[in-house]
């Protein structure tokens, strides 16, 4: 999966999931602002991740995470694993 198709694989399963709009999905937004996430809510995000690319990311995966853009860079980094 190259960057485009990661990008617009996690804004489907991101804006469903979450129920925000897509648009509001940017590089250099906030992930747990835009996406109003819980401690719980990262479970889920961990179990849609799982389902929609295929890894589970551990929490350590996501200490680096605060914007999509690192988001996007975490998805790649794993899926280059």
């Amino acid at each position: 999966m190259n960057r485009a198709e990661i990008i617009e694989t996690t804004k489907r399963f991101l804006s469903e999931e979450f129920e925000v709009d897509p648009n509001t999905i940017e590089p250099e937004n906030n992930l747990q602002e835009t996406l109003d996430l819980s401690s719980l809510d990262y479970v889920d995000l961990v179990i849609v991740i799982e389902e929609n690319l295929g890894f589970k990311p551990t929490a350590e995966d996501f200490k680096s995470v605060a914007t999509f853009e690192d988001f996007y860079q975490m998805v790649e980094a794993k899926m280059a694993e």
